[in-house]
């Protein structure tokens, strides 16, 4: 697993997909400290290390990263950390429209495209 706080290349994120899922890299994404955690097995790997590094558990939010693919089917909010309840998150999505942009926003930002 890798930390994501300054630009990346789409080559690279590339590589980090052939190292597990071939087309996809699951990614962690802090809205707050605007860094994501990317290339783990699961989801919940990465968030644990999120949270031991000082990120806190409500900013934390899991995607799949396409990086063959581009505009809307570039990331996929689908994981099990974003059933919250809670934060009225009910399903494995990202409900709130706010959030999904500051998602999208960070990624966007971190990936060189």
């Amino acid at each position: 697993m890798k930390i994501i706080d300054k630009q990346i290349t789409q080559t690279e994120l590339i590589d980090l997909a052939n190292e597990r899922y071939g087309d996809l890299v699951k990614a962690v994404v802090d809205i707050d400290q605007g860094l994501m955690m990317v290339g783990g097995e699961l989801h919940s790997d990465a968030e644990e290390r999120l949270l031991d590094r000082g990120s806190c558990q409500h900013n934390l939010w899991g995607i799949n990263i396409y990086p063959g693919k581009s505009g809307e089917d570039f990331i996929e909010f689908d994981s099990v950390i974003n059933l919250r309840p809670a934060q009225e998150n009910r399903t494995r999505s990202v409900d709130d429209p706010t959030i999904r942009q500051k998602i999208k926003d960070i990624v966007n930002t971190l990936v060189q495209s």
